[in-house]
């Protein structure tokens, strides 16, 4: 995500529940065969974001059937998740924001299911076995709504004059579906919209079919085949103007822009195909079957882009550079996923990096010029609030040494070993984790296998380090 100025900080008080919430149930259940079954824990104890996530199983497939009213705002819908037990469960949990949930099914039979603050509870009628593969229905309606994040921001199902502005980093993609909320478990999606005749329904991956039924009402059913982080599933509505094409890979591109941002738009988007062919020569083959951009004008409240998968969502015309920022995390972010909220350096330093090798070779600054820059500010300088390897608390996710310092962790590293390791670090890293998740422990280990010399002086000063280092590289 790349984030314009941020306001004050604040939560609201639903939002502090969740992110406070981290409990888990220790109940066992007699199993069969002398085996206990146990409730799955409602917590990955993830650093920053202990409420978000839950145990006892994988999620592998998502079937998201939604029929949104535009006009007053309500969501009757069906989400089908394909999992796999990790434990033998007696049951597991699921996270939810609002929304009621009207029935719940486990592999065709009726479950029991109870909600506390975010966590939906489902006991099957039966305890689950290690290893089984099982189908949870899950009938709910409401009025999905938007929240406000710990750094102030405002995401999740973002109501707008012509239907909904969709993003879900870090926790608001449990506002519109129910699910193990965590970067760490990835799955495919099929993604089913149903909206009044005259608007246009966009998400991740491919448009597999667009129908018309009785009622004007119109269907759009899209397909991602590749795994995908919850935080990075859209479903935004609108009225909206539609591009369609190829890039000179031969990937589809589909974009969907706001009548009212089209002219402010077409620059920066018209260069998407040539940016996405760039990256690829830098950071390797694009990860993903398609290629797309969503431009919507949502209210004043939100004013940043996310790298929603495969489309990446703009707040309003974005420039170039923001461009180059949210294609770069199809690779680091959507493709390679962190293991925890802890490691967003991961996502946000190699995004911002491409941001400074797209400026120096369009006759900008060189990324060691950028560096210089930024090392110049005063110690009491935002970017040096705390270090990119340790945020520390959740309202520091998306701050500046993210960002920036994470950048300049990078150009540290390219300093210590090299053009030619650095180049092939930056293309192999992706590959190595492609559709999977990795942390910051992983990129160190990947990064002195490929320079065979130890980084640890530089880890520990530079992305670990408190206050401005004094050493560089």
């Amino acid at each position: 995500m790349k984030r314009r100025p941020l306001r004050a900080c604040g939560a609201t008080a639903a939002l502090s529940v969740a992110l406070l919430l981290s409990s888990c149930t220790s109940e066992v259940t007699a199993g069969t065969a002398g085996t206990a079954a146990v409730d799955g824990r409602d917590t990955l104890d993830d650093p920053l974001f202990p409420a978000l996530g839950n145990g006892g199983y994988d999620v592998r497939h998502y079937a998201l059937g939604l029929d949104y009213d535009v006009p007053h705002g309500t969501l009757d819908a069906t989400a089908r998740l394909t999992s796999r037990a990790r434990q033998r469960l007696a049951s597991f949990s699921l996270d939810l924001h609002g929304l009621k949930v009207t029935r719940v099914q486990v592999d065709g039979e009726r479950a029991d299911f109870s909600r506390r603050g975010d966590k939906l509870r489902v006991r099957p009628a039966d305890p689950l076995a290690k290893g089984h593969t099982f189908r949870t229905t899950i009938a709910y309606e409401g009025r999905p709504s938007d929240f406000t994040d710990p750094d102030g921001s405002t995401e999740g199902w973002v109501r707008t004059t012509d239907g909904a502005f969709v993003v879900g980093e870090p926790a608001g993609s449990q506002t519109w579906f129910p699910g193990n909320h965590h970067p760490s478990d990835k799955a495919t999606y099929d993604i089913t919209v149903t909206v009044p005749e005259g608007y246009t329904a966009v998400a991740n991956g491919e448009l597999r079919s667009r129908k018309s039924a009785a009622g004007a009402r119109t269907t759009f059913h899209w397909h991602s085949g590749q795994p995908m982080a919850s935080y990075l599933a859209t479903a935004t509505i609108g009225k909206f103007r539609v591009r369609t094409g190829r890039t000179e890979q031969g990937l589809p591109l589909y974009v969907a822009v706001d009548p009212k941002e089209a002219r402010k738009s077409a620059e920066p988007l018209g260069h998407l195909a040539d940016i996405v062919t760039w990256e690829s020569k830098v950071f390797g083959r694009y990860p993903f079957s398609s290629v797309g951009a969503i431009v919507d004008h949502p209210p004043k409240s939100v004013d940043y882009a996310l790298e929603t998968q495969t489309k990446p969502i703009y707040s309003g015309a974005p420039d170039e550079l923001t461009v180059v920022h949210e294609t770069a995390h199809q690779w680091f972010g959507d493709s390679v996923t962190p293991k925890t909220w802890q490691d967003i350096w991961l996502n946000e330093g190699f995004a911002t990096y491409a941001e400074w090798l797209w400026a120096e070779r369009h006759g900008g600054k060189s990324p060691q010029q950028q560096f210089d820059v930024h090392h110049r500010r005063p110690a009491d300088d935002p970017l040096w609030a705390f270090p990119p390897g340790r945020p520390g608390k959740a309202e520091n996710v998306m701050d500046t040494p993210a960002y920036e310092r994470g950048a300049m962790v990078l150009q540290q590293l390219r300093n210590a070993v090299g053009d030619r390791t650095f180049f092939r670090i930056l293309k192999e890293w992706p590959a190595e984790y492609r559709h999977g998740t990795a942390g910051t422990k992983d990129f160190i280990a990947f990064s002195e296998r490929q320079a065979h010399k130890d980084l640890s002086g530089l880890f520990d000063t530079w992305l670990y380090g408190k206050g401005k280092p004094s050493r560089t590289y």
